[in-house]
């Protein structure tokens, strides 16, 4: 499909898409096709995290599994905060989704005529699907080629969702700004969905990609909607860990298949910390490799341990870990020959955008699909490989959606600005490559209070600062049906930077305040001053603007239960 120019873009959608990883993508293809659908995506259509998803896509399709199980593990890894109606409606849609999958051409792996299943951390049995060691890769090139032969959506790539235009009661939404081609426009639309993926950008070690950084939860904040367990933040305990490459994710696979974690002295030390070792979830397996190098390590700054995949078939790792041979063989590891480095990294985040289990926000018309959202089936500790199947089950409800009559809109007034934003930028590029250092070394894997107060009164100076600059107040003075025009392309370029920026400066706000509050240790939470689960947090922290509350009950995935304050 050509890229679309200024001109090409319509003024009013049906549905306004926000993000291409696999929510986003199923989204458009689940939506009725009279409907003239919008596809923004920040970069090109398949850079999203669901790209290197590795692992697979779980699902109790197996005649020795059943969706029972699937739901008892899912609960027993969320420790307490699972919705279990939304993990029971995920668990038991799950071979629709996949047979779907199927159908549209995705090749998974095969044993004999049977769909291929491996054990992941956490499952109790063989359930995970995959393509070799790209699954992510092969679900979202079918998604795309589907995507592009669809006249009825409209892609617009390279593109940034800037902020969400409600009605003047601010009670619904009517539609986005876009940063897109040297211009601000405005797009209108009854009906937005939000699938830009997490935010993993927020900290210094990461395995997701440049363009994870929090935008869709930001501007939902921004806007007035409900978000939900935003302290609960995965951390993979098995990244790549060498000088200069990237934290490339070494899937957990590996370990389901065999291979084992072991330190410079080769000692295999996961099960000191629990009983299923390597296989534990993942948030144990995290912190023991976190504890284990704080015990051991001499130097913390390039402190790792190792992977050993001797243990498994050299012909199995071949068939199973194309993808993973190659990029370690780029960075001169021999995993035929040699264990690789790996060390925890954020990977996922479990929180996000309240909503049910159509996937409606707090807000009307807003929708949120993926990463992004939260449903509820995560809990704080999403069990392995689920992160595909919540795409695709939740994307599908969107099938079922009902448009509301197109608001009346006066036309765009347009208008160019000759920007001198040279002497802002400086500050702000050092906030932004500060701030992930910040939040690693605050809210990482393990959290204590102290320091999660002083990384808050950083942040918030810095929110503050920024405040002041010509730049940011452009950004913050936006007018609906105002389309800007940009007199250069550095100047769009400014602009993403700084929008991507204010989003993490939201986001390490709203991080830090929940993981401060929180005082306890569950899942992908955990404070040392703190390290117990207590039951008087067996309850979703809730937050809409500055204000923060605990639900009475650990809330149902139900419309009534994601209200505003006041409603």
């Amino acid at each position: 499909m050509p890229r679309l120019t200024p001109q090409d873009i319509p003024s009013h959608f049906d549905i306004i898409v926000v993000g291409s990883g696999a929510a986003g993508l199923y989204a458009t293809l689940c939506l009725p096709t009279h409907l003239q659908v919008a596809l923004v995506t920040k970069n090109t259509i398949n850079m999203g995290s669901s790209n290197y998803a590795q692992g697979g896509i779980a699902a109790a399709i197996d005649p020795s599994d059943n969706p029972v199980l699937h739901l008892e593990d899912t609960l027993k890894a969320g420790v307490g905060l699972c919705d279990e109606e939304s993990v029971k409606f995920m668990v038991e849609n799950a071979p629709a989704a996949i047979a779907h999958l199927v159908e549209m051409g995705v090749a998974f792996d095969r044993k004999e005529e049977k769909l291929a299943m491996t054990l992941e951390a956490a499952h109790s049995r063989p359930r995970v699907l995959h393509s070799a060691d790209t699954t992510g890769r092969a679900i979202i090139d079918t998604l795309v080629a589907k995507v592009q032969e669809r006249s009825n959506i409209q892609v617009i790539s390279q593109a940034i969702a800037l902020n969400l235009w409600l009605t003047p009661l601010k009670d619904r939404v009517q539609g986005i700004s876009l940063l897109h081609e040297s211009k601000i426009q405005w797009l209108k639309s009854s009906v937005v969905v939000l699938a830009t993926g997490g935010g993993g950008q927020i900290f210094a070690q990461t395995t997701n990609p440049e363009v994870s950084t929090g935008d869709g939860v930001a501007i939902a904040w921004r806007a007035g909607a409900v978000l939900r367990d935003l302290e609960f933040f995965q951390f993979h305990p098995t990244a790549l860990t060498k000088t200069g490459a990237p934290r490339f994710l070494i899937s957990e696979a590996v370990r389901g298949e065999g291979a084992h974690l072991i330190d410079e002295e080769g000692k295999r030390f996961a099960f000191e910390y629990h009983s299923a070792g390597e296989l534990a979830p993942r948030d144990v397996v995290s912190r023991a490799i976190f504890h284990h190098l704080h015990k051991t390590a001499t130097n913390s700054t390039h402190a790792r341990v190792y992977l050993d995949l001797g243990a498994i078939d050299p012909d199995r790792i071949r068939y199973r870990f194309p993808n993973i041979i190659n990029v370690c063989q780029q960075w001169g590891i021999d995993v035929f020959q040699e264990p690789i480095p790996v060390a925890p990294a954020a990977h996922y985040w479990m929180g996000g955008i309240a909503c049910d289990l159509m996937s409606q926000t707090s807000i009307r018309g807003l929708y949120a699909i993926g990463e992004t959202a939260s449903t509820g089936v995560h809990g704080a500790n999403r069990l392995a490989s689920n992160s595909l199947l919540e795409c695709l089950v939740f994307a599908a409800q969107l099938s079922q959606i009902e448009i509301q009559p197109n608001l009346v809109a006066p036309d765009s007034d347009i208008s160019q600005v000759n920007s001198d934003w040279n002497t802002d930028m400086e500050q702000i590029e050092a906030i932004r490559q500060m701030l992930p250092s910040l939040m690693w070394e605050s809210a990482g894997i393990s959290r204590q209070g102290e320091l999660l107060n002083q990384a808050l009164y950083q942040v918030n100076r810095w929110r503050d600062s920024l405040a002041n600059f010509e730049i940011v107040k452009f950004l913050a003075n936006l007018l609906p049906n105002q389309t800007i025009e940009l007199n250069s392309t550095n100047a769009e370029q400014q602009l993403r930077k700084v929008a991507e920026t204010l989003n993490l400066l939201d986001l390490g706000y709203l991080i830090l305040k929940s993981a401060a509050w929180r005082t306890e240790s569950r899942g992908g939470h955990y404070r040392n001053d703190y390290p117990q689960t207590s039951n008087h947090w067996n309850v979703h922290t809730l937050v809409q603007g500055d204000r923060f509350w605990k639900s009475p009950t650990k809330i149902k995935s139900e419309p009534s239960k994601i209200k505003s304050i006041g409603s």
